[in-house]
């Protein structure tokens, strides 16, 4: 199991999600705000098999607004490896 936390501009979170949402995905949004610029954001937390973090990975890629400016990214992904969970 891996845990996706994907933090996007408000702008995007919305689609993003319903992206993954459609693809059977399981997501879980936080309002969040950026450090440097205090900028609007959304972290999104996608708990995933191993083998459909490629497949998470690219709907968010696809989804995300065209990047305008090069130094503005739209997304930062941090996948990481869940050793246990519980559902209660």
């Amino acid at each position: 199991m891996k845990l996706i936390i994907s933090i996007l501009s408000d702008e995007d979170w919305e689609d993003v999600s319903r992206a993954l949402i459609e693809n059977d995905f399981r997501v879980t949004r936080i309002a969040s705000t950026g450090g440097f610029l205090r900028r609007g954001s959304s972290t999104l937390m996608i708990g995933v098999e191993k083998e459909r973090v490629d497949r998470a990975i690219e709907l968010i890629r696809n989804t995300v607004s065209p990047i305008l400016d090069p130094n503005i990214k739209r997304a930062t992904l941090f996948v990481m490896n869940v050793e246990d969970y519980t559902q209660i």
